[in-house]
């Protein structure tokens, strides 16, 4: 199983940059959008169709807004829309997956990066997350979590630490939250395999040269639960891939 998380920006968007002609290359089996910013009759789907990929999508209230989707070549047993958080289901944040014994879940966390309003949001959000999660765990023992958690985890996480200390994304509080998430049995897939650092995910759009000159953030994740450690198999960043100002992140799992 082979499994990409990505934040396309807006699908309409990353298909005009050659976001299909990538899917043609076959990353993965699977892939996990957010911020899709669409609803399904937006886009033309013919192409992803032809590859042989089905499509579900859980798309926010408000248009041009937020939205996840998964495009799968595995058939999944059930999908479950949303996470019975209602403001976080008005924004389509979470759409969850079965696959066999594994449940997939895609989600979007919030940014706070809009004003104190909206990091409260994500405060309730991330708390509400934490119990929701915890609840999962009994039931799904076998659990992977995907997408931007708009969260830069350690320092090796962020090109300048110093100077982002109090930004919306690395602040205290949101940097204990993933600590605690990792310590209740979560598995920071990509750190197993790259412990180096400089190693990021997304580059502010405000400066162009960012990207050129790697000033970015990690603050997108496939993370498992610990029962699938032992089928981890690869786990990596694709900064290579431009049609967003995030990149894919992969993960690999042994059958």
């Amino acid at each position: 199983m082979r499994i990409i998380s990505y934040n396309v920006n807006g699908i309409r968007a990353a298909i005009k940059k050659g976001f299909w002609e990538w899917l043609a290359t076959d990353p993965a089996d699977i892939i996990c959008l957010q911020e899709t910013k669409a609803r399904p009759e937006d886009v033309d789907l013919t192409p992803l169709h032809q590859m042989g990929f089905s499509d579900y999508w859980f798309s926010a209230e408000k248009k041009g807004y937020s939205g996840v989707a998964v495009f799968t070549k595995i058939k999944p047993d059930r999908v479950e829309y949303g996470n019975g958080h209602g403001p976080s289901d008005d924004e389509g944040r979470v759409i969850q997956l079965d696959f066999g014994t594994i449940r997939l879940i895609n989600a979007y966390f919030p940014s706070g990066s809009a004003g104190d309003e909206r990091q409260a949001f994500k405060y309730v959000w991330l708390e509400e997350c934490s119990g929701w999660l915890k609840k999962l765990q009994k039931k799904y023992p076998q659990l992977i979590l995907c997408g931007d958690y708009n969260i830069a985890h350690t320092e090796l996480d962020i090109h300048d630490p110093k100077g982002n200390k109090n930004s919306s994304g690395f602040q205290p509080a949101e940097r204990e939250w993933m600590t605690n998430f990792f310590k209740s049995g979560w598995i920071d897939t990509f750190r197993v395999f790259h412990p180096e650092p400089h190693r990021y995910s997304w580059w502010s759009q405000r400066f162009p040269s960012v990207r050129l000159q790697n000033k970015g953030w990690r603050i997108d994740y496939i993370n498992i639960s610990q029962p699938l450690e032992k089928k981890l198999a690869d786990a990596d960043i694709l900064s290579s891939v431009k049609h967003s100002d995030h990149c894919p992140v992969y993960l690999q799992l042994k059958k």
